[in-house]
């Protein structure tokens, strides 16, 4: 028989599809594995730094909640350092105790929270050393997943991993190292940082502005060990809060909301006499059914006229019982510190406070109304202010009562909104929570589905809350604090958190603002603002003319 010809050879063609996501996957798989077995290293055997009166154990930590964080546990409450980035850094836990030499201080009479702190190079040298010992350990558990992996995969196929294989390991472990090494050091900067947040008796303690500036009192009062624990978050806030917050500022301005009804102005008094406040910044909802006569028996009025300082109002969704419904706002227009932002349909008054400018309007609904496509019904008010400011100066805040409202606004340095009941931070809009947790009225949570309306409902059983926005020499937010607070006893708050958030994180730049169809006048980056130069208020229905000027009252 004929021998049959050969069958021509089949050129070789590329691995299919599948096997390339087969060989993603895989390597992905290994990156992961790597990448948790550096963690794990970290955690089993932590790295110990110290010094001259601390000693800490440093850990990284997978856990999603404290990504990009550095995150100090103490029996009195806990420190956080939030900062934002780019790529995600694992979160650095660090459990602080003190050095037994240190009891040798409490010999010495006057002992200050001064000397028990940490230098600033102290710091920097603990976490130069704590950086370098956990690269080490990061890198050695890396090392050893992979060499199970691989020992894994050898004993499944009953032989040797090939040489494929160990690339893949290695590139996983270099992948994991370099990816882990990049993120930690483009996130973990002071520059970087996006807030400082302290929880328990420190968040009462800490010092912070005015409010907690004789932390030193209460610390000498205290034990030494609230003491030394006071002394290192005021090191870790030294060494990584930007300088620009503490620096001197223009304006102090509390930021409140929903109120309903309860006359807790006495606790709001003492806030602003500790902060040093210039203004408040109320953004509706001052009552609870519309009618003018629940706060003239609650006292709400003279409570407001008593305290001293501006105080800039917005009607809110409780705060009147029909459409056209102005009692409140006419009433409150009696009142000497009271600044309405809209005080008539249309007429926006524009507040200056030391330089600081500050417009808004009124919630278009009002207690009793259908409650749906309230999104919606925003839109008309927000679309006439925007008109009102087109061509205009973009004001460093633009205040309304429910964020459907602020969101509309085309240029403003920052947002301020309440209703929702709880805080928020979205971008530049600042969501203030319920200064009262909710009022004499509670309410309760809507199902917007069941209900249905697109609106998110007001909150019941939020906890009481205000925020302090500082504004600099140069009108621009520096720093935002958040507190939040419980059991008022002789008109003092004590506080459940307190949140330093850096300013820079929140306010977008005037020019950006002003591009989108705000001014092209001067901006906040070019204007000078100056502590004392007091309110001034300027209609806004008009071309710009000043109306009223002077001192705050």
């Amino acid at each position: 028989m004929p021998e049959q010809p050969a069958p021509p050879q089949r050129a070789r063609s590329r691995p299919p599809k599948r096997v390339w996501v087969r060989r993603t996957a895989g390597f992905l798989a290994l990156t992961a594995a790597a990448y948790l077995g550096g963690i794990g290293a970290t955690s089993l055997l932590p790295t110990t730094v110290t010094t001259t009166n601390y000693t800490a154990q440093v850990r990284l930590t997978p856990a999603p909640t404290l990504t990009s964080t550095i995150h100090s546990p103490t029996s009195l409450g806990d420190i956080n350092l939030t900062f934002r980035s780019i790529l995600p850094a694992p979160g650095v836990d660090a459990t602080v105790g003190v050095r037994e030499n240190i009891t040798a201080l409490f010999d010495e009479r006057r002992i200050s929270i001064q000397a028990l702190q940490p230098t600033d190079g102290e710091v920097g040298r603990a976490i130069s050393s704590a950086l370098g010992k956990l690269a080490l350990r990061f890198t050695a558990g890396a090392v050893l997943a992979m060499v199970l992996a691989l020992g894994v995969l050898a004993y499944g196929r009953r032989r040797r991993p090939t040489g494929h294989h160990v690339l893949a390991a290695g590139l996983a472990v270099t992948t994991a190292v370099l990816g882990t090494g990049l993120g930690a050091w483009q996130s973990y900067q002071p520059s970087k940082l996006e807030s400082f947040s302290t929880t328990g008796l420190l968040g009462t303690l800490r010092r912070n502005a005015g409010l907690l500036s004789d932390v030193e009192t209460r610390a000498q009062q205290a034990t030494p060990y609230v003491r030394n624990l006071l002394a290192l978050s005021q090191a870790l806030q030294e060494k990584f809060v930007p300088g620009e917050i503490n620096q001197p500022t223009a304006a102090r301005i509390l930021l409140v909301s929903d109120v309903h009804g309860a006359n807790q102005y006495p606790v709001m008094k003492r806030i602003i006499a500790d902060e040093q406040i210039d203004a408040v910044i109320d953004a509706g909802d001052l009552l609870n059914f519309g009618s003018v006569a629940e706060a003239e028996a609650a006292g709400l009025f003279s409570s407001i006229a008593g305290l001293g300082v501006p105080y800039l109002f917005v009607r809110g969704n409780h705060d009147a019982g029909s459409p056209d419904d102005q009692a409140l706002l006419q009433r409150m227009s009696r009142l000497r510190n009271v600044v309405l932002l809209e005080g008539t349909p249309g007429g926006y008054t524009q507040a200056s406070v030391n330089g600081v400018t500050i417009a808004g309007f009124n919630d278009p609904r009002w207690f009793g109304d259908d409650n749906k496509d309230n999104a919606a019904k925003q839109t008309p008010a927000a679309e006439a202010f925007n008109r009102a400011y087109a061509g205009r100066h973009v004001p460093d805040i633009v205040v309304s009562h429910e964020p459907g409202a602020v969101e509309k606004v085309e240029s403003a340095g920052v947002l301020v909104n309440g209703h929702l009941h709880t805080d928020q931070l979205e971008g530049n809009r600042i969501g203030v929570g319920t200064f009262t947790g909710g009022g004499t009225v509670s309410h309760f949570v809507q199902d917007a589905e069941k209900s249905g309306t697109d609106d998110e409902g007001e909150l019941a059983g939020q906890p009481y809350a205000f925020d302090i926005a500082v504004f600099g020499q140069r009108c621009t937010l520096t720093s935002l604090t958040r507190y939040t607070y419980r059991n008022l006893i002789q008109g003092r708050p004590a506080y459940d958190d307190v949140q330093v958030i850096n300013g820079s994180t929140i306010e977008p730049s005037i020019e950006d603002a002003a591009g989108s169809g705000g001014s092209t006048d001067s901006t906040s980056s070019t204007r000078a603002c100056a502590e004392g130069t007091g309110l001034s208020r300027t209609s806004v229905t008009e071309p710009p003319t000043t109306v009223d000027a002077g001192p705050r009252p």
